[in-house]
């Protein structure tokens, strides 16, 4: 890899999502946090916005990741945490955004991204550069997506509205 010099501030930022990814424990738990009240924010303009914010996400992501890690010298540094951000509302795209949709998109998105079922983990060790680092996340969040629009099909998100109401 190439000597490590100091990346932009603009891509330092998007790229670990205003500094989560400078957390010592579980950065990418913690980039997931900070995507939470974005993608409330964003859905409170309705679902062509949050489709909008998506793409928006994921390319301006691709394109800190790759400076970040080009600066760094690095392959999938573990401080590019806008993956996560970009996977998560991913998870979000197929159902309504209430507050119990947030909370099970985080785990759902969480475990799929931890676990790298196939061919979540194919990408992430084949794809390079910046898309790589954006699209096994992405993957984890179509996985995560189908399992949260099962589960709001079969009422399981109903029924958990309806105990924490």
């Amino acid at each position: 890899m190439t000597e490590p010099t100091r990346p932009p501030l603009w891509a330092t930022i998007i790229a670990t999502s205003f500094g989560a990814g400078f957390s010592p424990l579980a950065p990418g738990t913690m980039g997931t946090l900070t995507a939470i009240p974005m993608a409330w924010a964003v859905a409170k303009a309705g679902p062509w916005a949050f489709l909008a914010a998506t793409l928006v996400i994921t390319v301006i992501g691709t394109l800190a990741a790759d400076t970040f890690q080009k600066a760094h010298g690095t392959d999938d540094d573990q401080r590019i945490v806008v993956d996560e951000v970009a996977g998560y509302f991913v998870t979000l795209l197929l159902v309504p955004h209430t507050g119990v949709h947030l909370a099970l998109a985080f785990v759902l998105f969480r475990l799929f991204d931890i676990w790298k079922p196939w061919p979540v983990r194919f990408i992430d060790r084949t794809v390079d550069g910046g898309w790589g680092v954006m699209a096994d996340d992405l993957a984890a969040g179509g996985y995560a997506a189908l399992c949260l629009l099962a589960l709001d099909y079969f009422g399981v998100v109903a029924r958990l509205t309806a105990l924490v109401s």
